[in-house]
């Protein structure tokens, strides 16, 4: 612990309290504007796509400018940004463009704040630094969800508000944290001093990178291929519960359901790198994601057996939060182990490229599966790209 690490982790808390508002009540409110699943998934995956693109561009800045803090504030800045383009939107446009300004920020700062982390602690203590940053970040994640749930819940009897007019409410007050984020960064983060390397090229660097690490990148990206954006499970819980709850309360209790996953992902975060830094962070990661293909497998069949018990999808979630608690732990940690210090960012970038890419694909082709086919289905097609990741993964342990 150290006031880099704690003042990334107060940053990253703020953040996501910021944009993890909007994320819990967005299926909700694309329900109250007549926005098909369809959409959803596609303005979740092509803001992930271009957060992926981001990262790998911010990276290679980074490295050849020698100014990460000034990107991630901008990154930092980008996100309340995108979260008032969202509050004034009344149909589908302006919420891809707000989703993709918030994604932008997130892509932006996201490798560069993981770096600078890196970087702040020793390699002994890395599984248990990003275990205390990930707790951090998801901290806001479970605040903000829990204030738009609350919101929700107290604006629905204004009716002068309209239909959207809760939502609205909650995406607006879910600005102010976004904006204490980019002063939190500024003023308590310290990025170590770092040379300018103005002859960098951004593809013979990557092709540089070893070999060994571009396998790693080959797994997950095709467990990526099936890692679709939370946003449906959240859709998946309403859709299942609106008739029983009605559209608003469904909605609410989805989002409860999300912030479940969220404290799940809060309470284990730090001790599974903790456990990461005893036993190896791979194998760990592996156990992550043979729990990921099991969400999707539990979700599917929830949907055909018609499932409407709040304690059964409560159950999913937790699975779900622990395995996010893995993965957001340990991919990087491993990346760490595979590529030298000087070719970190750029690493992660490319790291961060890869889930970006492939949860666009995966967020995409769930959400017109769910659409054109049936949810089943959609859940079904995740589980079997998460388990073919995970075999690869599984197969670069053997191998080693």
């Amino acid at each position: 612990m150290n006031r880099t690490v704690a003042g990334a982790g107060i940053t990253s808390a703020l953040g996501d309290f910021c944009y993890e508002t909007t994320t819990v009540i967005l299926p909700g409110f694309l329900a109250a504007l007549g926005v098909p699943a369809a959409m959803l998934g596609i303005i979740e995956g092509v803001a992930d796509a271009f957060a992926a693109f981001t990262k790998m561009v911010s990276g290679y800045l980074a490295d050849r400018l020698g100014h990460r803090k000034v990107l991630v504030l901008v990154g930092y800045g980008l996100t309340p940004a995108g979260q008032v383009l969202i509050a004034i939107a009344s149909g589908w446009p302006l919420l891809l463009l707000g989703r993709i300004v918030s994604w932008f920020g997130k892509g932006l700062r996201g490798p560069l704040r993981d770096a600078i982390v890196i970087q702040a602690v020793s390699p002994e203590t890395r599984g248990r630094a990003f275990g205390f940053h990930r707790t951090a970040d998801t901290v806001g994640a479970v605040l903000g969800p829990l204030l738009g749930v609350v919101l929700l819940g107290w604006a629905k009897g204004l009716h002068w508000l309209g239909a959207t007019g809760p939502f609205r409410l909650a995406i607006w007050a879910s600005v102010i944290p976004g904006a204490l984020a980019v002063f939190a960064f500024l003023t308590l983060v310290k990025d170590p001093q770092q040379s300018a390397n103005p002859a960098l090229r951004l593809f013979s660097s990557l092709r540089a990178l070893p070999p060994r690490f571009r396998r790693y990148l080959d797994a997950v990206g095709v467990f990526g291929l099936g890692d679709f954006s939370h946003s449906m499970l959240i859709l998946a819980a309403t859709t299942l519960l609106a008739n029983r709850l009605g559209t608003i309360e469904a909605a609410q209790v989805g989002g409860l359901l999300y912030v479940w996953r969220n404290v799940v992902q809060v309470m284990l975060s730090y001790p599974v790198g903790a456990a990461a830094d005893r036993i190896g962070h791979l194998p760990l990661l592996i156990a992550g994601y043979v729990l990921g293909a099991l969400t999707a497998v539990l979700m599917a069949l929830a949907f055909w057996w018609h499932v409407t018990s709040v304690p059964l999808l409560a159950v999913i979630f937790f699975i779900a939060g622990l395995y996010v608690a893995v993965q957001e732990a340990l991919e990087s940690t491993v990346a760490s182990e595979m590529v030298q210090p000087d070719t970190l960012t750029i690493s992660y970038g490319a790291l961060g490229t890869v889930n970006g890419v492939t949860k666009f694909v995966s967020s995409a082709l769930v959400g017109t599966v769910w659409t054109a086919v049936s949810p089943t289905c959609a859940f079904v097609l995740a589980a079997s790209l998460m388990a073919t990741g995970t075999f690869a993964l599984a197969r670069m342990k053997s191998s080693a």
